[in-house]
């Protein structure tokens, strides 16, 4: 049984999201995360300064990412493809431009925390090369309870060895 290749993208775009694009971003999130975040947590990360980038196909919000930098370190907080677009190498492209948003700053590393029970997610950042450097025990709420999170991160500058220690 051979793969079956991915359906052709059409240009993304990528753009800051403003508020009053909230209700859209909303309503993506809730329709892809069974506890997915509030109005006000997006707003929240807007106001805070946060990356909010949303990705656009035509007029049509496709996805989405939510970073923060703090001196050498960007936390990816939230990432998100609509469902009827997942398969077709949105979520790649969505966190190539976040690498590509952090390699010109001062940031070493990228961070996230991840459900194991996201098997997708696991593939999308493992292809990218995270690796996991911690478990966060209860992190995530839960159908029943409370799950783990992995936690994850990506050096995207490797520092030349000092040959003159």
């Amino acid at each position: 049984m051979s793969a079956q290749p991915k359906p052709h993208l059409p240009p993304l775009r990528f753009q800051r999201i403003e508020e009053a694009q909230l209700p859209q971003v909303v309503a993506l999130e809730s329709s892809v995360y069974v506890f997915p975040w509030t109005h006000g947590n997006f707003r929240d990360a807007l106001c805070s300064g946060y990356s909010c980038v949303g990705v656009w196909s035509g007029h049509e919000l496709v996805g989405y990412a939510i970073t923060m930098l703090a001196l050498e370190e960007m936390h990816l907080l939230n990432l998100a493809v609509a469902s009827c677009w997942q398969g077709r190498g949105v979520g790649g492209a969505i966190l190539q431009h976040v690498i590509d948003q952090a390699a010109p700053t001062s940031c070493e590393v990228i961070y996230l925390e991840v459900r194991p029970s996201n098997i997708a997610g696991l593939r999308l950042y493992e292809r990218f090369g995270f690796r996991q450097l911690g478990l966060r025990h209860n992190y995530y709420p839960a159908v029943t309870g409370r799950e783990d999170a992995l936690f994850l991160g990506l050096n995207i500058k490797v520092r030349p060895i000092d040959a003159t220690r």
